[in-house]
């Protein structure tokens, strides 16, 4: 089984470059659509937010002003958390959530361009 996340973004070419610059490869491009390849399982697929609205009955919701989900990518280690997340600060994404250091996990998180809440997250394996 497959997983698709589906995010509206206000433009497209910003966010797909937003996205390499973090080192995910990009699949799928059309003009309103873009696929972010998250593993073999999962995609995130960037659409211009009226080719998202084609898809659904109600409002898009204000990522600027609320939250309607927060994406979690597991890695492998703590590093792999600080590089992905200052990668993403470095490409304009700002700080979001609450940096969790509890010896069970390590996680930090940011807002893309278009204020998706996104979690990098090691679960740490207790010795033994």
């Amino acid at each position: 089984m497959q997983l698709f996340v589906n995010l509206p973004v206000k433009d497209l070419d910003r966010s797909k470059k937003f996205f390499t610059e973090l080192g995910f490869q990009l699949f799928g491009m059309a003009d309103t659509m873009a696929s972010v390849i998250i593993s073999e399982q999962t995609q995130v697929m960037l659409l211009t937010e009226p080719a998202f609205a084609s898809y659904i009955t109600k409002g898009i919701a204000d990522s600027g002003t609320a939250t309607e989900a927060i994406l979690v990518l597991g890695m492998e280690n703590p590093a792999q958390v600080d590089e992905l997340v200052d990668k993403a600060l470095a490409a304009g994404a700002t700080p979001a959530g609450v940096k969790l250091e509890d010896g069970m996990r390590y996680q930090r998180g940011f807002a893309d361009l278009d204020g998706h809440h996104w979690e990098a997250l090691c679960l740490v394996q207790p010795a033994g």
